[in-house]
């Protein structure tokens, strides 16, 4: 018998790993996608929710509803990253269509909750693949719905490095007190699961993934090449990474599959504290590491989550298995070939 669909919500900027995350929960049969809130983050508001939109078209799924959200964070001025994705946040191809659907009038932070409130209780999860603005002020507004969700799950965070500073994450840089906000509220304590560049890093799209995904000939195909042979480009001139682009974003997708899929995901506990001024600012940082490792129902947990993290646990992905993780991705796109009206 097959697992029950789980409900979801993806708050994204989408850039060249975002288009990934939108095809997994979009066209996977783990998930219903309820709809997408956009914001700021690869690059302005209005082009990262028109490559929403034109992805949704190019995946044959136009009828996912985008919600344009907020356009800055709400203490800071916003940070876009053109040197990784380009000027529109998903340079590199000119095959991706114009998109068929505009963005829906309603305010995101409304729509999510009224999409999240209409599942039943515990079974919700609301996948953030970008900066974390539009999340928290969905809990201040609405906590009812910290509550009523079953996970959030985050691509976030560094612990060993970092990609817009030598200690920071991109998304966790660009609203640090955002990030701070949720890792710090007690309603989302053990529903919170978070991907850092620790684990993202170890998923990357080499030259054998390129070629599985080329395999059979098709423009939908092309376009997805051309996207990662940028992003792969970017990663070789700003970072220095030749094996491959790591992909992150769907790693926050992968690490909600259920366990006959073989995923793989696994995770300690441990408080999260964001250090929001300075030099590392942008930091994440486990709390209680120097108390040990303990063993907790088969799960090994990290030191006293009550100071720093206000007791919130956060599930960190360790690792993943990177093959199965690939298996998946390529049978969604063999989906999605089919579906796409560019192969029309």
């Amino acid at each position: 018998m097959a697992p029950e669909r789980i409900p979801v919500w993806l708050d994204c900027d989408p850039g060249h790993d975002d288009a990934f995350a939108i095809l997994i929960t979009a066209l996977h049969p783990s998930f219903d996608l309820l709809g997408i809130s956009t914001i700021h983050g690869n690059s302005s508001l209005q082009k990262v929710t028109n490559n929403a939109l034109s992805i949704l078209t190019a995946i044959g799924r136009p009828d996912v509803p985008v919600y344009p959200g907020a356009n800055k964070p709400f203490m800071r001025p916003a940070v876009h990253a053109p040197d990784i994705h380009g000027d529109t946040g998903i340079d590199g191809t000119t095959l991706l269509p114009t998109p068929t659907r505009k963005p829906q009038t309603v305010p995101a932070v409304e729509a999510m909750r009224k999409a999240i409130m209409s599942t039943k209780r515990g079974t919700c999860t609301l996948v953030v693949t970008g900066t974390l603005t539009n999340a928290a002020l969905l809990f201040a507004a609405f906590p009812e719905t910290a509550e009523h969700i079953k996970t959030i799950s985050i691509m976030g965070g560094g612990f060993t490095l970092g990609n817009i500073t030598k200690s920071a994450e991109f998304n966790i840089y660009c609203d640090p007190e955002s990030a701070a906000s949720i890792f710090t509220l007690p309603s989302l304590s053990n529903k919170i699961i978070l991907s850092p560049l620790d684990l993202t890093h170890t998923v990357l799209v080499t030259t054998s993934v390129r070629q599985t995904l080329t395999s059979t000939p098709s423009t939908f195909r092309t376009m997805l090449y051309e996207l990662l042979m940028f992003f792969a480009e970017t990663y070789i001139r700003v970072f220095d990474m030749t094996e491959g682009p790591p992909l992150h974003d769907p790693i926050a997708v992968a690490a909600l599959m259920d366990e006959s899929f073989g995923m793989g995901f696994e995770y300690v506990e441990t408080g999260i504290k964001v250090i929001c001024n300075g030099e590392e600012m942008g930091k994440t940082v486990m709390v209680g590491v120097d108390e040990g490792v303990m063993e907790h129902e088969g799960k090994q947990v990290l030191g006293d989550c009550g100071v720093g993290g206000g007791g919130v646990k956060v599930k960190v992905g360790m690792k993943l298995n990177v093959d199965r993780f690939w298996e998946v991705v390529m049978g969604v796109v063999e989906k999605a070939d089919k579906m796409s009206p560019l192969n029309t």
